[in-house]
């Protein structure tokens, strides 16, 4: 399943997308994350999934936009540190930031 954390509003999509299907758990996306906006712990939309998967601290959810900016200059010319770090490649960001930065 992918979960989306984040918000959409006039000026885009901010999400931060996890495949909770795809994520091991092991918290270096985490630990990579210079903005702590990532944690590891239990599958709030999955009840049945009894591992640990990543997601956003919920207090980032409305500000992901501005948690997230500062990885992003220069959107899909390098990946974020989050999702360099998730080996099993769990972890994508919304197309927000592409408009942010005048991308197509």
């Amino acid at each position: 399943m992918k979960a989306f954390f984040g918000f959409k509003d006039g000026s885009g999509d901010w999400f931060v997308i996890i495949d909770t299907d795809r994520c091991s758990g092991c918290g270096k996306c985490a630990e990579a994350c210079p903005s702590n906006v990532l944690q590891v712990g239990e599958d709030e939309y999955d009840p049945f999934n009894e591992e640990p998967v990543a997601s956003v601290r919920e207090e980032e959810r409305k500000k992901i936009r501005y948690s997230c900016a500062p990885c992003q200059p220069g959107y899909g010319e390098t990946p974020t540190p989050c999702i360099t770090a998730c080996e099993p490649g769990a972890i994508s960001h919304s197309e927000g930031w592409k408009l942010m930065y005048g991308r197509q």
